[in-house]
C-alpha cells in the first residue's frame, strides 16, 4: 500500500483554507492509502501524536509568531527517517513545506503552494522577498507541483519561472453534504461572510456598505480573528447593531445552513489563491460577489452566479449598488468537476504518474 505524508502547518481542529484542503484529502486518500498528517500546531491541549477519522496525525512544537510561518525544521529530520512514498507538502507561505522538501530525498515530493503572492499584512509582505530565495529551493526539489488555480499557476510562472511541471488541481467541494442540509428558518433577507475575521479579508467594506442598502436586509458575519474587535467597533460607530451581526465560530454542521439561507455571500479578499467558500456558496444556491482582484477573480470569469468588484477603489454607496445587483442573480452553475470524489482521482493519478 502507497505510504502518503501530508505536510501543513496546522491541521484539524484548527480552521483555515489550507487546513481544510488538507483533512478533506487526507480522509479521502486513506480510504486506499496509508496517510499520515505531519504539521507544526502542537499545543499544550494536542498530543504529539492523535487519530483523527482514522488518519495518524504527528504535530511538531514551533516557534511561530504572531501564528505565522511555524518554524519546525525537526519535520525535515522525521521525514528523512520515515519510508513514505510520497510526501505531499502545502503552503508556501509557511515553512514546513521548506522543512518537508529537505527531508524528502530519495522520495517523491508533491508541493501544493497555495500561493497567492504577497504577505497578509506589510510586514509579512516584506519578508516574502528575502524568503522568494529560499523559497524557490521547494519548487526545485518538487517532482510535481499543483497550483489551485490558473491564478496560482501564473502567479508561479511568473514569480519563479517554473512552467512545465505545473498541474491544475483545485480545491473541492462535498457536493452531496451541501445538497442535503436544510436552510435556516429566518423571515429576513442577509448577506453572508465565513471566514477568518482579518484586515485583508476586507469585510469592512461591506460593513460600510449597508448604510447604503435597505433597513430590513442584514449582515451575518460568522468567524474569529484578529480583526474582531474592529469590526465589532466599526458596527456600533455606524449604528448598525441591529443589522450587522458577529455570530462568532460556526460549527461545521451549520455552515450549509447559513450558506442554504443567505441571499447572497460575499468574500472580498484579495488575498487568495482560491476560495472554497465561494464554490460552496454557489452549490448552495447562493450567488457571490468577490474581489475582483486576486485568486477568487477567477470565479467570476467561470460562473454566472459570481460578481467581481474592487472594494478598495469604489465607495461604500457603488458596493451596496453591486450587492443589491449580485442578490438577482440565478444560479445554475455545474460545480460537478469541483465535486471531491472528482479532485481526488486527479491527486491519485499525479501520486501514480510518480
Amino acid at each position: 500500500m502507497m505510504k502518503i505524508a501530508q505536510v501543513c502547518h496546522r491541521y484539524y481542529p484548527n480552521v483555515g483554507g489550507v487546513e481544510r484542503h488538507v483533512q478533506e484529502i487526507s480522509k479521502r486518500l486513506a480510504e486506499k492509502f496509508d496517510v499520515e498528517v505531519i504539521s507544526a500546531d502542537r499545543s499544550r491541549d494536542r498530543p504529539q501524536i492523535e487519530e483523527i477519522d482514522g488518519i495518524k496525525v504527528t504535530r511538531f512544537r514551533s516557534v511561530s509568531p504572531n501564528n505565522a510561518y511555524f518554524i519546525a525544521p525537526q519535520i525535515s529530520s522525521y521525514i528523512k527517517k520515515s519510508d513514505f512514498d510520497i510526501v505531499h507538502a502545502h503552503n508556501y507561505h509557511a515553512l514546513p513545506a521548506l522543512f518537508a522538501s529537505f527531508g524528502s530525498k530519495n522520495k517523491k515530493f508533491v508541493f501544493n503552494p497555495h500561493y497567492h503572492g504577497v504577505g497578509s499584512t506589510p510586514f509579512r509582505d516584506l519578508l516574502n522577498k528575502p524568503y522568494k530565495i529560499v523559497g524557490s529551493t521547494i519548487f526545485n526539489r518538487s517532482n510535481k507541483i499543483i497550483c489551485d488555480s490558473n491564478y496560482e499557476k501564473n502567479l508561479v510562472e511568473k514569480n519563479f519561472g517554473f512552467k512545465d511541471n505545473i498541474e491544475i488541481i483545485p480545491s473541492g467541494v462535498d457536493l452531496k453534504s451541501i445538497r442535503s442540509v436544510k436552510p435556516f428558518e429566518l423571515d429576513e433577507k442577509f448577506m453572508l461572510y465565513l471566514g477568518r475575521l482579518d484586515k485583508y479579508k476586507n469585510i469592512q467594506c461591506a460593513i460600510k456598505a449597508m448604510k447604503y442598502l435597505p433597513e430590513d436586509f442584514h449582515f451575518y458575519i460568522g468567524g474569529k480573528g484578529e480583526n474582531f474587535s474592529e469590526l465589532k467597533s466599526m458596527i456600533g460607530k455606524l449604528d448598525l447593531d441591529s443589522r450587522v451581526k458577529l455570530l462568532g465560530f460556526v460549527p461545521e454542521e451549520d455552515k450549509y445552513r447559513w450558506m442554504k439561507t443567505c441571499d447572497v455571500f460575499v468574500n472580498l479578499s484579495g488575498v487568495e489563491a482560491f476560495g472554497i467558500t465561494v464554490l460552496e456558496a454557489l452549490a448552495s444556491g447562493a450567488p457571490a460577489i468577490v474581489n475582483a482582484e486576486g485568486g477568487l477573480s477567477e470565479f467570476a470569469e467561470k460562473f454566472g452566479g459570481v460578481r467581481s468588484v474592487q472594494p478598495e477603489k469604489i465607495s461604500a454607496k457603488v458596493l451596496a449598488q453591486e450587492i443589491e445587483r449580485s442578490i438577482e442573480k440565478t444560479i445554475n452553475d455545474d460545480l460537478n468537476g469541483y465535486d471531491w470524489r472528482s479532485i481526488i482521482k486527479k491527486i491519485e493519478g499525479v501520486y501514480k504518474n510518480l
